[in-house]
């Protein structure tokens, strides 16, 4: 089923508010790569805006913080699969922008910036899930447009349609490319706002609403209309946002997971919000790994 593309958030929450979740929210397991000689890329910062380029890096401290979620992820029952990082690649620990899972497919991202896009090329990666989960491999570096996976493009998988924010990190032609890789039913297509870089940080898919923030959209009126799609809407403020409380990750059950930062800046509305989902909140330091402009969700490869 090819994916219907829109650009109307009017009509397309009216459609979508149709659609059942036939379909797990969650992922069956997750895959991190680990910082080795951590350090912080000049090429991203160019636009990422949440980059601290200006604070010094601790990479002993990095690799501990990224350690330690591994571990508690794994104590949680979730399935983890740590992939060792590579001194070629001193800031990739954000393996969610460029590989990223469908069933049966593992699918690459686009990046925009060359350091990025020495990541795609891990041999080790591509292996692990063609040879020993028997995926199919969909590679859109071959492709003439710019994906940066599930950091533009947000999945609501329990009713397999799509969200993607347009940036310097993701075109048209890479949204509907994504589209087509990830077999999404539907697909809407918007303007991040001025300076935002990736759709994973200014709103989350949580399998039980959506939570979200409208001033990370360059028209508001597209947040209050993916809002409308759910019978549970949950909004965040600017302040929140900056604090990666939008780059959350539901996981398991009942889990919502996001950095110690993030829970710190939760106003008591939107933790009640969380918690009347359904929701467990989870958090743990990871401070020194977000001055590479990224957060939880964005360490996080999901396994479907």
């Amino acid at each position: 089923m090819q994916a219907r593309i829109w650009d109307d958030a009017q009509a397309f929450a009216k459609q979508v508010r149709q659609v059942p979740a036939r379909a797990p929210g969650v992922p069956r397991g997750v895959f991190l790569i680990s910082p080795a000689q951590f350090q912080l890329a000049e090429q991203s910062a160019r636009d990422n805006v949440y980059m601290q380029m200006a604070q010094p890096v601790d990479a002993a401290l990095a690799l501990a913080q990224h350690q330690a979620l591994a571990q508690v992820l794994g104590k949680a029952g979730i399935v983890v699969h740590s992939f060792p990082g590579d001194p070629e690649t001193p800031d990739a620990v954000f393996p969610n922008n460029v590989f990223a899972t469908a069933a049966g497919r593992l699918i690459i991202g686009a990046m925009r910036h060359p350091v990025r896009q020495r990541e795609t090329m891990r041999a080790d990666i591509r292996a692990w899930f063609r040879t020993l989960l028997g995926y199919r491999e969909i590679d859109l570096m071959q492709r003439d447009c710019i994906a940066e996976l599930t950091g533009s493009l947000v999945i609501d998988r329990a009713r397999n349609i799509g969200y993607c924010g347009l940036s310097e990190r993701c075109n048209r032609a890479g949204a509907i490319a994504m589209a087509e890789a990830f077999g999404l039913h539907h697909l809407l297509i918007f303007d991040l706002a001025a300076g935002e870089y990736h759709t994973n940080v200014v709103m989350s898919a949580l399998g039980r609403g959506v939570l979200l923030c409208r001033e990370g959209f360059a028209d508001q009126a597209v947040a209050d209309a993916i809002a409308s799609g759910y019978a549970a809407a949950i909004f965040i403020d600017a302040n929140e946002k900056s604090q990666f409380v939008g780059n959350c990750i539901a996981l398991g059950e009942r889990g919502l997971w996001m950095s110690s930062c993030a829970a710190s800046a939760l106003r008591p509305a939107t933790r009640a919000s969380i918690q009347a989902l359904g929701l467990d909140i989870h958090s743990l330091a990871l401070d020194e790994l977000e001055k590479a402009g990224g957060s939880l969700r964005c360490m996080i490869g999901e396994i479907y």
